[in-house]
């Protein structure tokens, strides 16, 4: 079997979806909560093996220790306005620390959730260095990003020292994904989602204003990456022996909120109209102006894929996804 924590999330029910159409001799078990609203949507269609609530994980793994090939740890804390953090910590520390000496002990491989949050303000850039200097130079700017660093160095650390190690391993860091299944995200749901309806009912996209010297209203700008080349990494990486590492998952190319906008108002045939708001005060001062994933790690370990174009992403999911009729089965 296949295990995927986070699976009826935005990223793990794209990753259940694929595992399910391209491995038919092995059963996918998801590891999540439901909760009450309509996040069970995201699997509607999907045969899954098993449902298995986080707090029974360890025990569903100490009886199934035999069948498991690998893990996909997407399941976390995710929200970057969460102030818990003994709740973050628990989420996105604990239990990944905890995966992790079990795949070591039982041989089975593990990937899991990183996220380019890790690198903060991108004072010291976007490379993913796994040397324990390069990580120590990285300042997250809130408790989600500093609780992903902090596994990222335990694993580094670990590894360095001859820990035991499960027999190959990925840290992916991801950067600005967007696609189908994140509606449940809410506010923590790409710009994609969020402006979408707007222009649909014709109105103006709405982004933030620019509070810095020499760049434009909408300049500001990330490396925005489609789910489903996030998927195909992360299937590749489950199927290629001798290959681990932290690794970016971005396309290397940052492209501005701006051209976000006018790629989704292309996508519904409409003419461009954005008006700007003023940053909010609680979070301009933490607030990323550039994001760009240095790539060359993965492609030196020989990664082959290509990487979706902004255009070809948003149309793809404006047209297939957000403007087709509300049916979970379809």
């Amino acid at each position: 079997m296949i295990l995927v924590t986070g699976g009826a999330g935005f990223i793990g029910s794209n990753l259940v979806a694929a595992l399910l159409e391209r491995d038919g001799t092995s059963d996918v078990v998801v590891v999540d909560r439901f909760g009450h609203d309509d996040k069970w949507r995201n699997l509607a269609k999907h045969s899954v093996a098993e449902f298995v609530e986080p707090e029974r994980l360890m025990e569903f793994l100490a009886v199934n220790a035999g069948a498991v090939e690998t893990i996909y740890h997407l399941g976390a804390s995710s929200s970057t306005t969460e102030r818990d953090v003994d709740f973050i910590i628990r989420n996105n520390f604990s239990l990944s620390l905890s995966l992790w000496r079990w795949c070591a002990e039982h041989g089975v491989p593990y990937i899991y959730a990183s996220s380019a949050a890790t690198y903060g303000g991108g004072e010291h850039g976007f490379d993913d260095d796994p040397a324990p200097e390069a990580l120590a130079r990285l300042r997250p700017l809130n408790p989600y990003g500093w609780s992903k660093h902090l596994f990222d160095r335990r694993v580094i650390e670990m590894v360095g020292r001859g820990d035991p190690t499960p027999p190959r391993w990925s840290g992916l860091k991801f950067f600005n994904v967007y696609g189908p299944n994140e509606f449940h995200k809410a506010k923590q749901s790409s710009v994609v989602a969020q402006i979408q309806p707007r222009i649909r009912a014709g109105e103006p996209a709405v982004l933030f204003r620019s509070h810095r010297e020499g760049i434009p209203d909408g300049g500001q700008s990330r490396d925005f990456i489609w789910v489903g080349d996030c998927v195909d990494v992360m299937l590749w990486l489950g199927e290629t022996t001798g290959v681990s590492g932290l690794f970016n998952v971005g396309t290397g190319k940052a492209r501005s909120f701006a051209d976000l906008a006018t790629a989704v108002f292309d996508a519904l045939g409409k003419t461009p109209r954005i008006e700007f708001i003023d940053t909010p005060q609680e979070i301009r001062d933490r607030y990323q102006y550039f994001t760009e994933a240095s790539m060359d790690r993965l492609r030196a370990v020989g990664y082959p894929g290509q990487f979706t174009s902004l255009e070809e992403g948003v149309r793809r999911y404006v047209q297939d996804f957000l403007m087709q009729d509300d049916d979970p089965y379809r």
